[in-house]
């Protein structure tokens, strides 16, 4: 087993779980990145699931992240607590209903469809309940714009 460091903590993980991450994490960030240029998909969330998952992977791509010029300001902000920009919560909650939606459309079984609506609650409480990130604070400009 290889020791990762993962925010001044260490984590165990086997190659398979680091090589899993690394995936998640590249995937995560080029969806990301064609979000900057497509109006539905959200571009934050999505860079700061890559910096999760490459914090608990890869060192260096954590850092590579953290020191990017547009992505970098994102990841940070949202560590020190600084928060998001509203504009990407209200975005986010927007994508997360519909996505619901269609899916209780498409599944049609109650049950599912009581839990799809449970999950979305619960993922929207999380998202408002996240600080707001105050545009005087925001030194860099980001890919949605929110300068």
């Amino acid at each position: 087993m290889t020791q990762f460091f993962v925010y001044g903590e260490s984590l165990l993980l086997t190659p398979i779980k680091r090589m899993l991450l690394i995936i998640a994490g590249i995937v995560s960030l080029v969806t990301g990145i064609i979000g900057a240029f497509v109006p539905l998909l959200p571009t934050v969330p999505l860079v700061l699931l890559a910096a999760y998952c490459f914090a608990r992977s890869s060192e260096r791509l954590h850092q590579w992240l953290l020191q990017h010029r547009y992505f970098g300001p994102i990841v940070e902000n949202f560590q020190a607590g600084k928060g998001v920009p509203r504009k990407v919560k209200y975005r986010a909650i927007a994508i997360i209903w519909l996505s619901m939606g269609v899916s209780c459309w498409i599944v049609g079984n109650f049950w599912l469809i009581v839990m799809l609506i449970a999950i979305g609650v619960g993922v929207s409480i999380y998202l408002l309940g996240l600080p707001e990130l105050d545009h005087n604070d925001h030194s860099k400009k980001t890919l949605d714009g929110d300068n």
